[in-house]
């Protein structure tokens, strides 16, 4: 911290420097040129979204189970013109989830706490002997991990020279959920040339991000007790082998997680370099080069994410009946599969993406924007995506916006479905967001401008935007969502 205080004092001395030595000229050379601001009043940004998906690879829950999830978020930004060269920006986003699979990192919750601090991967104490636990990757607990609220505030600063070639910046941010917290800063500086049809942008960030790990409830409680299969929820409650049949918690055959060595090292921090040049080549067509270096160092696994492997036996909690259907989203209601191991990734991650952008005026109506990026790090996934989006100009003030993205990636090193890691292997996820897949996504978006602000809102905003769109997003293994989002653009007068 003490250092980040540093650099941004430096930063901004340096803003007030460029200002004070910008007056001193203007006043020896008793300029009195008009000089136009940077942003002429101040901009609000509202966006409210709503997504939802559906599909049948949980990481919480290895690989299998419900990953049904609705979020409902708000974001807030607001531009503030400081003087004709500076501007300030806050970002603000609140989103609210609930999710089937974060629910099920205690799958055995009934709504109640074992513990005073209401830990939720902690299950209800039991009281009563031989009480029988029902759990199913397939249908949600009630607990409370099944729902949470992401809060994410970004503050930066944006300073223009004079001629309006040079334009640097710096920011902060910080987020928090229930089990992770952020905190980011970094800069950016933009040069343009050739009459402004020439762009070079460098810019950099840090994320000094910290867990505050919450685990499958059988692994964290198996921890605490010292691995005594005879307290806390495991008192009273018995284990099942892969037959049905119920084990002797005090011999060898029962179940045992692979190791109880969870988070020991809780940061998580992401170092990024970004490097972009745009150029016009005619009055109808633009090009932009674009790539980045992220350096990711830390805990990177998640340790909500259970992972089931191969080569050891498999032990339940719950009704016997279902453990021939455990996979079966139909009819397994009632049995849960104890965990052996959470997900174990490297400490450190190269990401490297590279890409294009070409832009097209077709004539006053229509415009083609278009997107490649070739993705690969050293976990050796490499993607790749292309987008398309045709803005069509069907009045004045309205356009819309059909729009198309593919993408294809290559599987982690590290990845294995449901059961096919081996307990001999250091690395493991059974992720799917790091498996082999394809994804289609097709939008479609309306946009009302109105560049004159002739509507007002409360007698001092004048509305610049109103948009609203809707995508739909599928990959090729069971996997689908739906996102539907509101933005409106208000201009102080």
């Amino acid at each position: 911290m003490k250092y980040l205080i540093i650099i941004l004092s430096l930063f901004f001395t340096q803003i007030r420097a460029q200002q004070t030595d910008s007056l001193s000229i203007s006043k020896q050379t008793k300029t009195t040129q008009y000089k136009k601001r940077v942003l002429e009043a101040t901009e609000l940004d509202i966006l409210g979204s709503y997504y939802t998906q559906e599909g049948n690879h949980a990481a919480v829950t290895g690989g299998i189970g419900n990953e049904s999830l609705s979020d409902y978020a708000t974001n807030i930004s607001i531009a503030i013109p400081v003087n004709e060269d500076d501007v300030f920006h806050f970002d603000g986003t609140i989103s609210y989830y609930t999710s089937a699979s974060s629910s099920n990192l205690n799958p055995f919750d009934t709504g109640a706490s074992s513990s005073e601090d209401d830990d939720d991967d902690r299950p209800s104490r039991l009281t009563q002997a031989n009480t029988t636990l029902v759990g199913s990757p397939w249908v949600a607990s009630s607990g409370a991990s099944q729902k949470d609220v992401w809060v994410n505030g970004n503050f930066s600063y944006e300073h223009s020279s004079d001629d309006r070639n040079t334009i640097s910046s710096g920011h902060i941010s910080l987020s928090r959920e229930f089990d992770y917290h952020s905190f980011g800063f970094g800069g950016s500086i933009i040069k343009l040339f050739n009459q402004k049809n020439t762009q070079l942008s460098l810019s950099t960030n840090i994320f000094l991000d910290t867990w505050d790990p919450r685990y499958p409830t059988e692994i964290h409680v198996y921890k605490e007790t010292g691995g005594n299969l005879y307290q806390d929820f495991f008192n009273g409650v018995s284990i099942l082998d892969q037959n049905g049949q119920v084990t002797d918690k005090s011999s060898p055959d029962t179940w045992r997680p692979k190791s109880t060595d969870l988070v020991n090292d809780k940061a998580r921090n992401s170092y990024s370099a970004s490097v972009s040049f745009s150029q016009v080549l005619s009055k109808n067509i633009q090009v932009s080069l674009f790539g980045d270096v992220v350096l990711q160092k830390g805990w990177l696994s998640n340790p909500m994410q259970r992972v089931y492997f191969k080569d050891t036996p498999n032990y339940y909690i719950g009704e016997a009946a279902d453990i021939p259907y455990y996979t079966d989203p139909q009819k397994n209601n009632g049995v849960f599969q104890l965990a052996d191991d959470i997900e174990r990734l490297p400490d450190s991650r190269l990401k490297m993406p590279i890409g294009v952008r070409f832009n097209y005026y077709i004539n006053e109506f229509l415009v083609l924007r278009s997107y490649y990026r070739y993705y690969f790090d050293d976990w050796d996934i490499q993607s790749h995506t292309i987008n398309f989006e045709l803005p069509i100009k069907i009045a004045e003030k309205f356009t819309l916006y059909p729009s198309y993205r593919y993408y294809n990636q290559t599987a982690a090193k590290y990845f294995y479905p449901y059961e096919t890691a081996l307990s001999t292997y250091d690395y493991y996820t059974s992720d799917y967001d790091l498996s082999p897949f394809t994804a289609n996504q097709y939008g479609f978006g309306i946009k009302y401008t109105d560049v004159y602000l002739d509507t007002k809102v409360f007698g001092v905003f004048g509305l610049k935007k109103l948009s609203l769109n809707y995508n739909y997003y599928e990959r090729d293994n069971q996997f689908h969502a739906n996102i539907i989002t509101i933005g409106s653009t208000f201009i102080l007068q």
